[in-house]
This record gives C-alpha cells, sequence and structure tokens, in this order.
C-alpha cells in the first residue's frame, strides 16, 4: 500500500463542454466517464483520451440531471433529474432503456446501484426512497419516515440494507432484502444542517472477499454534510436479523465550507470529498486519529466555484471531480515516488503545476512545444517527440493540425492521426470556452441570480413566484402546468401560481448582455 504522506493529485484534463453546473460523475470497468449537468445533457468520454462518444450527449431530462451513475458490472447507465425521471441509458448508442419515475413526480436527487446490479435504490425531494428492480423495472418498495427531501443513499456492500440521509441531517437504515417498510436504525443528528452524501467502503470489513462470512457483519460508511465535516461510521449488523448499529468512527475535519460528496477509492486507500470552499480533500480513511479526528493527506485545488461531486476510476488511479464552474477536472492520483521515477525518465518532460485556480489552467493554444511533448505522452504518442520538435508544434500549432498535416511530420500510422486528432478535438473545451452571453448562452461571468433555477439558462422574461424565487416565465409556468403543486427550490407547498414579473431584473440582465 502507498504511503498516503506521499500522495498528490496533478491534472491530467478538463473538460468544459457542459453549459452549467456540473451536478454528478461516474467512472465505469469499461473506461468511460459519464458526466450530468444542469444544462439537462448527460455525456460520455472515453477515459483513454477524453473524446466524447459518438452517442453523447444523451438528450432525455427536461430540467437538471442532479446524478448519474454506472451500474458495477458497468453495463447501464442510470440519471436522475428536477424532472422526477430515472432514465436507463443504452450507452452504446445513447437511446433510453426505460424511464422510472416516484410515485409523486417529485425531483429525485440521487441514485445508486447494489453491488449486484440488480437493483437501484434512489432519494426524492418526496422525503422517500425507493427500492427498484431493474430486471423487472419495477418499483419494489418504498420507505417512509424521512422529514426532508432525501439527499443521500447507498447500499451495504452484501446489499442486505440501505442507509439515507437527508437534508435535515438524520441517517436512516432500512432493510433491502426481508421487505420492513420501517427503518432499522435512526440517527437524528448524523450532520447537522443536512447529510448530502453517503457511501461505503468497498472493501473494509465484511466488504473484503477473504473476510470470514456469518456471525456479525462489519463495513465502514462515510457521509458528508452541510456542517463543513466528513464522517466516518462503524456499521454493523448480525446476520438474519433487524439487529443494525451505526457509531461515528473518525471526524474528518479540515474543509471550510459544506462538504458536497464524498466517495471511496475501489481499493479502499483513499476517500475524497468536495466542497463549496472549492477544494477537494484526499483522506486516508485507516490513518490513526487524533481524538478521533482525521486531517486530509492532500488538498486539491482548481476549480474556480463550488465542487459538486467526485468519482474514482475502477483501478483508482484517476480522480474526476464536478463543479459550478461547469468543468470537469481529471486528476492523476500518484505518489511522490513514482511521480519522482516519472519524471527523470525523460530529460524532456516538464512538471505540470497544480493549478491555484481555473484563471491559471494554460490553454493548449498557449501550449510550447516542450508541453505538447508532454500531452504527446498522455495520450501514448510519445514516440513521436522528435517529430514535434524538428517541426516546432506549439500549441498553436497542435490545435491547426489536419491529417495531411500529420503525415508531411512523419506521423504515417492511421491509427495513431486519428487519436491525435480526437484527442486534440477534446482539447478546443479545455478549459470551458467562455461565449459572449446572448439568451440562453451563458459563460463563467454570468451571475448566478440571472439564471433561471430550473433551466439554469439566462432569464428572458423573470417572474418571482410564491416561494419567494425568481425564475423563467416558461420554466416555472411548465412546472405548475404539469401539475407540481411545490417549489422546485424549497420543496414547500406553492400557496399560490400566481407570478410576478420581476422587471429591475430584467431591466439588470438586459443591461449586462447589451455589454
Amino acid at each position: 500500500m502507498t504511503s498516503m504522506d506521499d500522495v498528490v493529485a496533478s491534472l491530467r484534463h478538463t473538460i468544459g463542454s457542459h453549459s452549467s453546473d456540473v451536478n454528478g460523475v461516474s467512472f465505469s470497468v469499461s473506461g468511460k466517464l459519464a458526466t450530468c449537468s444542469a444544462d439537462k445533457t448527460v455525456r460520455l468520454w472515453n477515459t483513454d483520451d477524453f473524446s466524447e462518444l459518438p452517442c453523447s450527449p444523451l438528450l432525455g431530462h427536461t430540467y437538471y440531471v442532479h446524478c448519474v451513475t454506472f451500474s458495477p458490472y458497468g453495463n447501464q447507465l442510470v440519471s436522475c433529474s428536477t424532472d422526477g425521471k430515472l432514465i436507463i441509458w443504452n450507452i452504446k448508442n445513447g437511446t433510453q432503456v426505460s424511464t422510472l419515475q416516484h410515485e409523486s413526480k417529485s425531483p429525485v436527487r440521487v441514485c445508486c446501484f447494489s453491488t449486484n446490479s440488480r437493483w437501484l435504490v434512489t432519494g426524492s425531494d418526496d422525503e422517500n426512497v425507493c427500492l427498484w428492480d431493474l430486471e423487472a423495472k419495477l418499483l419494489l418498495r418504498t420507505y417512509r419516515g424521512h422529514e426532508a427531501t432525501v439527499m443521500g443513499c447507498c447500499f451495504t456492500p452484501d446489499t442486505n440494507y440501505i442507509v439515507s440521509g437527508s437534508s435535515i441531517g438524520d441517517l436512516r437504515v432500512w432493510d433491502a432484502r426481508f421487505g420492513h417498510g420501517k427503518h432499522l436504525l435512526y440517527i437524528r443528528e448524523g450532520h447537522d444542517l443536512g447529510v448530502t452524501s453517503c457511501f461505503f467502503s468497498p472493501t473494509f470489513g465484511s466488504a473484503d472477499p477473504s473476510a470470514p462470512r456469518g456471525g456479525i457483519t462489519r463495513f465502514l460508511l462515510a457521509t458528508s454534510g452541510q456542517d463543513d465535516l466528513v464522517k466516518l461510521w462503524n456499521f454493523t449488523a448480525i446476520e438474519g436479523s433487524t439487529n443494525v448499529s451505526l457509531t461515528v468512527r473518525a471526524t474528518l475535519k479540515g474543509h471550510q465550507a459544506p462538504v458536497m460528496n464524498c466517495c471511496f477509492s475501489p481499493n479502499g486507500e483513499l476517500l475524497a470529498s468536495g466542497s463549496i470552499d472549492k477544494t477537494v480533500r484526499l483522506w486516508d480513511p485507516m490513518s490513526n486519529t487524533n481524538k478521533g479526528v482525521i486531517t486530509a493527506v492532500h488538498v486539491i485545488e482548481g476549480h474556480s466555484r463550488y465542487v459538486t461531486c467526485c468519482a474514482f476510476s475502477s483501478d483508482s488511479s484517476l480522480l474526476a471531480t464536478g463543479s459550478n464552474d461547469r468543468t470537469v477536472m481529471i486528476w492523476k492520483i500518484t505518489s511522490l515516488k513514482a511521480l519522482s521515477i516519472s519524471r527523470s525518465s525523460s530529460q524532456h518532460q516538464i512538471p505540470i503545476a497544480q493549478p491555484k485556480s481555473r484563471s491559471e489552467v494554460k490553454l493548449p493554444i498557449e501550449w510550447t512545444v516542450d508541453e505538447v511533448c508532454v500531452w504527446f505522452k498522455e495520450i501514448g504518442l510519445h514516440k513521436y517527440e522528435s517529430n514535434l520538435r524538428s517541426n516546432e508544434i506549439d500549441g498553436t500549432e497542435l490545435l491547426s493540425l489536419t491529417d495531411d498535416n500529420l503525415k508531411s511530420i512523419g506521423i504515417d500510422a492511421l491509427g495513431h492521426r486519428n487519436k491525435i486528432l480526437r484527442s486534440r478535438d477534446s482539447l478546443k473545451n479545455y478549459p470551458a470556452v467562455q461565449r459572449k452571453t446572448s439568451v440562453g448562452n451563458i459563460d463563467s461571468h454570468t451571475p448566478d441570480e440571472y439564471l433561471c433555477p430550473i433551466t439554469r439558462e439566462i432569464m428572458h422574461d423573470p417572474v418571482m413566484a410564491a416561494d419567494g424565487y425568481t425564475y423563467e416565465r416558461a420554466a416555472i409556468q411548465s412546472w405548475i402546468d404539469s401539475e407540481k403543486d411545490r417549489s422546485p427550490m424549497t420543496n414547500s407547498p406553492l400557496t399560490s401560481k400566481e407570478l410576478v414579473p420581476n422587471r429591475s431584473l430584467k431591466m439588470l440582465i438586459q443591461k449586462f448582455l447589451n455589454g
């Protein structure tokens, strides 16, 4: 096991194709990355060169997409949205296999597969947790008990239990096997002000395939919350009974704002968390605690706004992070020792500095010849370094290369030329290209209050609803017309269907657009 004191993260790639907040990321075991956004899309990427797959983007949701997740076997992809739908996607051609929906049709915030890929658990604004049979495409059970939006839910590694957490901070344990509808355990104050996510270690205790079977089952649960904390919990259950317990093992302190998401690496050696403080922190979940407190082994800085989600690749070597800055950043997780060996193996390799903010990430057009050579090495084509140097191929030249150009500089293999061009095309979105705003198009300088909370697009007819929030008229009217009687922002009942024009905001938006 790598010494956790030596863990570092270096930026490998940035995806900037989403036009609004990135809310979810997920890796498959087959080398794909899925991302989802408030722009209503799900996108698929090849992790070899981070080129977008031909079937992407996946279109079907009509509002925010909150979460996207691959099945453990990698043959299914599910996304959930404010539109109240769960869509199961065919990842080969991008078509919809099936659409599921909570009975209330309320926004669905989170979805999670069982380890055998057969079942799915979801949490919603209707305060319910639902268990689905994905083979039969049926709702098996609805668990009622939470008194606020369910923000996090997950199966124990043996799929016998479900843990869920809500926006008022409680944690509940449910039976996923025998059909008990009432919670088996209730923790009133899991996190002060609200639970945002929960995730079980895939290797700890009884999750380890070599662990003895029978008797007492033990797992390790991580949760994140609005109290700026990540917590580790010991989960124990007596086989064949409803006797379960959940006790705090350690508190992970360091974030300076609410923690939006956490996840374990598949090898169980690291825990990652993303926060409103714009950082991602890496933790050693097995480290010795100081009076029950664990501190981060590495802090990743790079996003310019809230970090909303994170996920490890199946080999634990990559970490994807998504943000309200509309980017997905992919980080290479390694040790200082391995990094030192890698650097000394090539006289031309240069360290890529970890950016402090998005503004410090160099655009590809600004790359030097040395940096182009490093990029060729990252995509596995370092053999052409001499070709690049002899022809002075810098970032500007790289972005203008054609197939004929590549032939002329000595890259004869068709497969290599195609790979270079695919990878190069994905660079054109690295970082996200800033676009001059027009109605429906936004850039990183657009004030958030100018965006409709439902569509995440610039409003041209802003109106105030009974919940006190301002929306694009067409979006909130469509929401009301679809017989949704609760606020899309607070989930509280809308006491009136009256919409009041927000003329002052409209004037500000027009002034902003006219520049």
